[in-house]
């Protein structure tokens, strides 16, 4: 025989010995995982769950947006119900009283988060505060943020860059009354809660990062956060996030961030002499501070410090648009809460040059209209993970296992609320219903010891933007669209965004303003 043929198939042979053994081998390794794994939770009484399917499990029963469809779901199988998601169990709570046994009751079983790929690559293998696994660090770095960073008292010391900035705002909104066009409010939005919190944590703002707006950027990586990922449903099947895009997205995205972040600490080492950075306020400033000075039981090395601001901008700048943009939305669509809002806010603050800070705590109804928002919108799962097996309201939970609180659904609930599906900020009038989840009916920012560190800096700037475009401009839609126009669908990212941008003409309220 001729040596070259007998190469050749001795060569093909090996392609296929190859080929099996790169596809064929790990796919029969994840069916007999799914296999012994699907006969040992039987034997357990878990929580009720939908029919499966081999392999994906429920993801198919899951949708483009998991909030409506776990509600519908949880309608059918209860409040407290085990979902497959391929080869990774979650359970998904849909109830007020089971949201408080977990966050509260047991909260100690329920203090870690899920780990995953996009939490790995964007935040420094997830040393941020959001992502990371409880225990000494994750104490030590929330003790940062709601002691330094975040505090009520660091909050206020931020107002004259959240009154810079939306004066800002409010003159280019001005010129665009001039010509009558129609502003993209989700984007300008997007805008100022980027430029405020660059101003806070950096001094400054920043346009753009490595070509592209720095409020896109962010909205990016948080995106791929709530991209479909082989790795965190079928660990096994991980390689396929290489040839989705998603590992090079994740690159190209966590490298553009980091690149930025490092620019920024160099500015501020370079700009700052030993002496005078405690004297300083923004929160890069503060940060190297506590890492110089050994303000905390462990070692924060610069990785961890980027880590915390990406937290930060992360969890602050996409969420905080989008609900302002919901709140504009709701407004527009409901002509008499509208109404009813300007005339409050223009009553409080009258013909002064500006709105102040300080006339925020006389408007109520600004506040209920807020909290009305995040009830329907809120912007994200609340995301939990068991450190160790327990019983609850008599099912079997074991440890390591996803927990998905769906904010949304309990928001929603007739059960909780009257005419759960309608804007009405009034239900909120003289109500001690607040923001930090001690009534598990209302946690948009989540609850307990998880729960989010930001909220006072969220809330103050969503009011404070909304009390001066309400109080400077009126708002109608553009030509030939009326409110029955209006498109309040979604889109899920995993922030609950508004599906298509909202789009309005500002009227200037003081016209003599824009003329001088």
């Amino acid at each position: 025989m001729d040596p070259s043929i007998f190469l050749h198939q001795y060569w093909l042979e090996l392609d296929r010995t190859i080929l099996f053994t790169v596809l064929v081998l790990p796919f029969l390794a994840f069916c007999t995982i799914y296999f012994i794994k699907s006969i040992q939770t039987d034997k357990l009484n878990l929580p009720p769950s939908p029919w499966k399917l081999p392999m994906i499990g429920n993801l198919h029963q899951v949708g483009r947006l998991p909030h409506r469809s776990l509600r519908t779901l949880s309608e059918k199988y209860g409040p407290l119900m085990l979902l497959h998601l391929g080869s990774s169990p979650a359970l998904i709570v849909s109830s007020a009283e089971t949201a408080k046994e977990i966050l509260k009751t047991h909260d100690k079983a329920f203090l870690d988060k899920p780990q995953t790929r996009a939490g790995d690559a964007l935040f420094y293998g997830s040393s941020d505060i959001a992502f990371c696994s409880y225990g000494n660090y994750w104490r030590q770095a929330k003790k940062v943020c709601v002691l330094e960073l975040l505090s009520q008292r660091r909050v206020q010391a931020f107002q004259f860059a959240r009154e810079e900035e939306v004066g800002k705002m409010v003159e280019k909104i001005q010129i665009s009354c001039l010509s009558k066009v129609a502003i993209d409010l989700g984007a300008a939005f997007l805008t100022i809660s980027n430029d405020i919190l660059s101003r806070s944590a950096f001094g400054r703002t920043y346009e753009e990062v490595d070509g592209q707006q720095l409020g896109e950027l962010w909205r990016t990586a948080m995106d791929l956060i709530g991209e479909f990922c082989f790795k965190d449903f079928f660990p096994l099947l991980g390689w396929m996030d290489v040839i989705t895009g998603l590992v090079s997205k994740l690159k190209r995205t966590s490298k553009a961030l980091d690149a930025f972040l490092d620019q920024v600490i160099e500015e501020h080492l370079v700009s700052r002499t030993e002496d005078d950075i405690s004297d300083k306020k923004d929160l890069v400033d503060i940060l190297l501070r506590i890492q110089k000075n050994g303000m905390t039981d462990i070692d924060l090395s610069r990785d961890n410090l980027k880590a915390i601001l990406m937290d930060m901008f992360l969890g602050a700048t996409d969420t905080t648009a989008t609900t302002m943009e919901w709140a504009m939305a709701e407004l527009v669509n409901n002509p008499s809460a509208m109404k009813k809002v300007q005339e409050e806010v223009r009553g409080v603050v009258g013909e002064k040059s500006k709105v102040e800070e300080i006339d925020i705590d006389q408007m109520d109804f600004l506040k209920c209209i807020v909290k009305e928002t995040l009830r329907l919108h809120p912007p994200l799962f609340i995301g939990r993970r068991t450190s160790a097996s327990l019983e609850l309201e008599g099912y079997h939970i074991p440890a390591n296992l996803k927990v998905l609180i769906n904010a949304w659904a309990i928001q929603r609930d007739p059960k909780l609320w009257d005419s759960p599906e309608e804007f009405i900020p009034e239900r909120f009038a003289n109500k001690s219903v607040d923001f930090k989840g001690q009534n598990h009916q209302f946690i948009p920012f989540g609850a307990g010891r998880r729960g989010c560190p930001g909220i006072a800096f969220a809330v103050v700037e969503v009011e404070y933007v909304l009390a001066n475009i309400l109080y400077w401009f009126d708002w109608e839609f553009p030509e030939g669209i009326t409110a029955e126009d209006l498109d309040m669908s979604e889109v899920f990212t995993p922030v609950i965004r508004k599906k298509s941008p909202l789009r309005l003409v500002p009227v200037a309220h003081f016209p003599k303003t824009i003329c001088n």
